[in-house]
């Protein structure tokens, strides 16, 4: 509804772009964060990937840019994959006027072209915190100017270990700024950031008991260790559309791969140690459904936007248990259903335990078990323990 648009306070031009979109209505974050943050409100945003926010805080950014060039806006974010949706995002509303210049300072592309992109001064900058504080220490990026920030997942970026570089380039930007903060989870190190870095926010908080979209089907599948590639392989027959499959490591991604292709699977992978534009090729094949099944580790689990994704296969637990929620979010997008397949085995009894105290499953459409009784393990895998001892020595560091 365009008049609706209208009442938020968005400017004709962006109702008129986002129409050519099919956008004729916002969603319940970007109705309640656009017209407070046109008012200059620092925001607190608490809701689930696939929400809409993005449009919601590059509205009122964009509008504020186009007004005057002295405006300059930040966006961190946590990954190179969301960095350049953001971007896709932006060039969508920006392309009818093309008089906003931006730059993506992201880490596995050259340096050299990031910083002729800042030779051109421009008003956005989306990036990663690694990069963007190379680039800082460098003295090819100043942020003096920069009057806008956006801190898009900060609880990944948290979980990745990015507070510090965060810190960090907070201090180059001018103390009175506004400050939008978006976050999945909500959990006592984002409620810390709020404190620190937002003035007197509007709180946006669309998180629900259980995080999970109800136009997600769930199914828990208990299986042995070693039946779960079998397992795998005949729900995939079973299933039809495609298939988003997780896995812990870079390892047992191509592993997976490979024996999938072997078994005539149309099927291809992304993991940290693809180069990004390798990355990029396999998911623009996947958004174009050159193939069916795409294996990945937790890098796509967050900024992976592709609507037609019909299923989402856990076949290793995710190590952070908030990431659970982001992993099954890549499907049911844009009010389409989905479903979502978790294998759990014995070793991963203590890590579902913990996981299902944030999503928390309490009706599942179907609990099937495979061959033979599997004894629960409730003991926390070493694995784990190595982690947690980790985060507390690099927490008390």
């Amino acid at each position: 509804m365009d008049n609706y648009f209208s009442s938020l306070g968005v400017q004709d031009q962006f109702i008129s772009i986002l129409k050519k979109q099919d956008i004729n209505s916002p969603t319940p974050i970007q109705s309640k964060t656009i017209p407070e943050a046109l008012q200059r409100r620092d925001i607190l945003g608490i809701a689930p990937t696939g929400t809409g926010k993005t449009l919601g805080f590059l509205i009122p950014i964009m509008s504020f840019l186009l007004v005057s060039s002295r405006e300059h806006c930040l966006i961190l974010v946590p990954t190179r994959e969301l960095g350049i949706q953001i971007i896709a995002e932006f060039e969508k509303i920006n392309k009818f006027d093309k008089r906003i210049n931006s730059a993506l300072i992201i880490g596995g592309e050259p340096q050299s072209r990031q910083i002729k992109q800042l030779s051109r001064s421009p008003q956005l900058i989306v990036g990663t915190p690694g990069r963007v504080n190379d680039l800082l220490g460098q003295g090819k990026l100043l942020l003096h100017n920069f009057n806008l920030l956006i801190l898009d997942e900060t609880d990944r970026m948290l979980d990745m270990g990015f507070s510090i570089q965060i810190e960090k380039i907070i201090k180059f930007l001018p103390e009175k700024r506004q400050t939008l903060l978006f976050s999945a989870t909500f959990p006592d190190q984002i409620k810390k950031i709020a404190n620190s870095y937002l003035k007197e926010p509007f709180v946006v908080n669309l998180n629900h008991e259980n995080h999970l979209s109800k136009d997600i089907s769930q199914e828990l599948k208990r299986v042995g260790t070693g039946e779960k590639y079998d397992v795998l392989d005949y729900e995939l027959q079973e299933r039809d559309g495609t298939v988003l499959i997780f896995v812990k490591t870079k390892r047992g991604a191509e592993k997976i791969t490979y024996r999938l292709r072997r078994g005539k699977h149309s099927v291809d992978t992304i993991h940290g140690d693809l180069r990004q534009n390798k990355r990029e090729k396999v998911i623009a094949r996947y958004r174009e459904m050159k193939f069916r099944i795409l294996v990945a580790t937790d890098v796509a689990s967050r900024g992976l936007d592709i609507p037609h994704i019909d299923h989402v296969i856990n076949y290793d637990l995710p190590q952070c248990p908030e990431d659970f929620v982001h992993r099954i979010g890549r499907t049911a997008r844009a009010g389409a259903k989905g479903k979502a397949l978790t294998f759990i085995t014995p070793d991963d009894d203590y890590l579902w335990g913990k996981i299902n105290k944030i999503v928390k499953i309490e009706k599942i459409d179907r609990v099937r078990n495979s061959k033979g009784k599997v004894k629960p393990n409730k003991k926390k895998p070493s694995w784990l323990k190595k982690r947690e001892l980790k985060r507390k020595k690099r927490s008390t560091a």
